[in-house]
Order: structure tokens, then sequence, then C-alpha cells
């Protein structure tokens, strides 16, 4: 993880990563920094933004995200009957706006502000991006310092019937302002090997926050085995419409 000294404006944001279904009352401030600052080390400073009690601006260093908790219900009972889930409110974390190669530290700072936000309210967390519910025993406990680029853009598989393939993806590139990627196989061919380079190019576009362009070769992993961004297109797997590079081994 990069440790930078220029913190973002609070008023930068992006879209929310993480809802939080939970029952009750939302947990105080003061909890959530007194949870934070025994597992990270703190110190999270957390203030109410605009006045409002629901709105928070949270800091630790460098990074910084925002809490909603919770959401008006106004603002959010037609999504709460898609989620399908049995909470009566909701709440969302999102980053602050980063530098593309600063986006894994915010992304991770806004991940473990979710931990808290699940654990303290035994409620269930849902990945906007990956469309994965994650209840409290689900999350990976790392240090907030440790990146593992598996906890936030997992690969998923399916059939693709137009081409008789079958069709390797990620989902959560996107959280990071960079495309996804896929790769297609024939049937019968392991999986494996594909998964390994779509998480190995997945990891090296979070590095760098930047989506090739088709035709271009990157060098991926410690082989140095080149990969080529062999196509460009939109699709919609997890129901929103994302872009998707293609990518192929090249010699």
């Amino acid at each position: 993880m990069r440790i930078k000294k220029k913190i973002p404006k609070p008023s930068a944001r992006r879209p929310p990563l993480y809802f939080i279904g939970y029952r009750g009352t939302a947990p105080a401030t003061d909890e959530l920094k007194i949870w934070y600052d025994r597992e990270y080390g703190g110190p999270l400073t957390i203030r109410h933004e605009a006045g409002s009690a629901e709105s928070w601006h949270a800091t630790h260093g460098p990074w910084s995200a925002h809490v909603v908790m919770p959401l008006p219900m106004s603002h959010v009972a037609d999504v709460m009957k898609q989620l399908a889930w049995e909470h009566d409110v909701m709440g969302a974390v999102a980053p602050s706006l980063a530098p593309p190669r600063d986006m894994p530290d915010m992304i991770l700072f806004a991940a473990r502000l979710a931990r808290g936000l699940t654990l303290l309210t035994q409620g269930t967390a849902h990945d906007i991006t990956t469309n994965q519910y994650v209840n409290p025993s689900d999350w990976q406990n790392r240090p907030l310092t440790h990146f593992d680029v598996n906890d936030h853009i997992p690969v998923f598989q399916e059939d693709h019937e137009p081409s008789h393939r079958s069709r390797c993806y990620t989902l959560g590139l996107s959280k990071f302002g960079v495309d996804e990627l896929e790769m297609f196989l024939s049937p019968g061919l392991p999986d494996q090997p594909i998964r390994d380079l779509l998480r190995e190019t997945a990891n090296e576009l979070t590095r760098t926050g930047q989506s090739p362009k088709v035709g271009s070769r990157i060098p991926i992993g410690p082989s140095g085995q080149n990969i080529e961004i062999a196509n460009h297109r939109t699709a919609a797997p997890a129901g929103r419409m994302l872009s998707f590079r293609e990518i192929r081994t090249s010699l």
C-alpha cells in the first residue's frame, strides 16, 4: 500500500461501494472509532457533514471515505426490495475521489469501514459492483496495509452461447476506474490458468490505474508473460452495463 501525503478533498466523492443493511439503530461514530482503532491502529477521525448526524466523513491519515447511516427510506425503498433482504434500514459507504494510482488505498479503507459497520450492526453488506452479499463472518480479517486483489475483484465463469465457448470475467475492476477483463476458452479446457491470468492482470491494472488500449501488450507477473488487449465491448453480467476488455496470451 502506498501512503500519500496529499489528502483528497472531502467534497470529492465516488458512488457507493457498499450498502449496509441492518436492524435497529446505527452504531454511534464513537463505536466505529473504538472498533477501528483497535483493529487497525488508527487514529480514525469522524466528523458529521453539513450538520447532519447521518452523514459522516471518515479519515485515517491520507485515506478518506464517506458514510451515510441510515439512508433516507424515501431514496432506498426500491433498492431494498431489489436486494431482497429483511433489514429495516440501510446505510452506504463510499471512498473519496482520488487519482487512479491511489484508488487501491481508498477502496481498501472504505472496505475496512464497511467491515466494521457490518460487524457492529450484525447486518449484511452488499458489494454493489460485484453483486455479492457479505455477512459478518464472510469478511477477510487482513491488516489495513495488506491489499489482496482477490478480496475486491472476483472472477466468474459462464457459458457464452454466441461463441459456443466458456467466458471467464472479472467484476470489481470498475471500482478502481478501470474496465473489467474477460477471456474465452474452448469447452473442456481447464479454467484455472485463465482465472489466474485474469487475477494477475487485474492486479497490474489496479497498480497502474489505466485501461490499456486495444492492441497493446502488457507484461504480467514475475514471469513477464505478455498479454494482449484483443477487444473492447460492453456487457451487463450483473445487471449493470460495464465495459470489458478481452485479453489473450501473447508471445
